[in-house]
């Protein structure tokens, strides 16, 4: 297949410099407020974007410098398939969170509960709506079960740096 060119619609600002010691999940309790500063030539797409109070946000994990299809995650001792994981070790390294809104101001969002790198290429801003966005039915997560509750106190070590 051809290659897929992304461009950057702008970049995240937060206070993590370092893999080292970031937080995992944007429930972690290391998660920070921060912001993305949209592109001008973009932020006429920010329009209405104010009413909603969480955005999902995709973007690329520039820091990551190897592909591992099976990597050991951080709230396990075993290695899992990468797509049944949310290591950024990843074939096409591209981070997805969702986040509180806490508004928007000309070409920038403030937003809270980041886990991303400070200079994060913004690939994309999407807004969370419940009726399509949170699944119907009993959920399951695998083997995550057996880590629930730990994501919250859970750093990064680095590894995937």
């Amino acid at each position: 297949m051809d290659p897929i060119p992304f461009h950057p619609i702008g970049v995240l600002h937060t206070s993590f410099h370092d893999l080292q010691g970031m937080p995992i999940q944007p429930s972690g309790e290391a998660s920070a407020p921060g912001t993305a500063e949209i592109l001008p030539e973009f932020a006429e797409g920010l329009k209405d974007l104010d009413g909603f109070s969480h955005v999902i946000l995709l973007y690329h994990l520039h820091a990551v410098r190897k592909v591992d299809l099976s990597p050991t995650p951080f709230l396990d001792t075993q290695p899992h398939g990468i797509f049944a994981t949310r290591s950024p070790s990843r074939p096409n390294p591209i981070g997805l969170s969702i986040v509180p809104l806490l508004r928007v101001e000309g070409n920038l969002l403030h937003l809270d509960r980041l886990d991303m790198l400070d200079g994060t290429p913004l690939l994309d801003v999407k807004p969370y709506v419940p009726e399509f966005d949170a699944p119907a039915g009993p959920v399951r997560a695998g083997w995550l079960e057996r880590a629930r509750g730990r994501v919250r106190g859970t750093k990064s070590d680095g590894r995937f740096g």
